[in-house]
Order: C-alpha cells, then structure tokens, then sequence
C-alpha cells in the first residue's frame, strides 16, 4: 500500500517537473517578447523532453489519489505536509497556464502559429456554454 510519505515524495517530484515547466514558460515568454525574433525551437524541445516526465509524474500521483482518498479524515489531518504541497502545486500550475496563455497570444500576434493549431474562437468566451444552455432551457 502506498503512504503517505510516498505520497509526499511523488508531489514533490511533480512539484519539481511543474517548477521546470514554469521556467521553460518563463523562457518562452522572455523570448516572445524580444524584437529580434529568435528561435523557439529549443525552448519546444525542452518542453517536449518534460512531457513524459509529467504524464509519469501524473501516473504516480493518480496510484496515490485512491489510497488517500481511502484514508480517512483523521488520518489524512496528520499529515499536514500534503495539502501545502497539493497548494504549492495548484499555485504554480495556475501560473503556468496565463504565462501559457499569454505565451500563445504572442505566438499567434506573431503567425507563428498554423491554421490547424488556432485556438477556438469560443474558448476566449469563458461563459459560452453557460449562455448556451441558458438559451436552450428559454426556448
């Protein structure tokens, strides 16, 4: 059975693939924003070596999500050091994606994205499905 402190150790680890992943966002964004218009392909290499480090790092903590979820509420309480690291690990996420995001924008303000890659239009419509059902319940 996996434990807690096992539990710890893989959020640390995926903690540590999300710190590098911010800084290769961070990278990009610093690269973006240079009017010389360098290249990104090492930047898309290095993001490319670190997916398979989070898909397996996301693989571990799934194998721990259930144990956990199985321990009960007093036991989970005695151990403080997972829920700082599960917010320390939200947290950075939250950063990666608007650095992402901002990222894609300047991509895309760019061309440096191909037609079959753009985004949705309706993605930059946080409440377009909401406003849909909302349509569709009033006919």
């Amino acid at each position: 059975m996996n434990t807690p402190p096992d539990l710890i150790e893989t959020l640390q680890q995926h903690l540590a693939v999300c710190q590098e992943l911010l800084l290769v966002a961070e990278r990009e964004g610093q690269t973006l924003r240079r009017p010389d218009q360098p290249s990104l392909f090492d930047l898309y290499q290095q993001k490319k070596s670190l997916l398979p480090r989070l898909n397996q790092s996301l693989d571990g903590l799934r194998k721990h999500r259930v144990n956990w979820q199985r321990l009960s509420l007093d036991e989970r309480s005695r151990q403080p050091g997972v829920g700082s690291l599960l917010r320390k690990t939200q947290d950075l996420i939250m950063k990666i994606i608007v650095l992402d995001r901002e990222n894609e924008q300047a991509l895309l303000r760019r061309g440096l994205v191909p037609p079959r890659e753009l985004p949705s239009v309706n993605r930059q419509r946080p409440h377009f499905v909401a406003d849909l059902y909302r349509r569709q319940g009033a006919a």
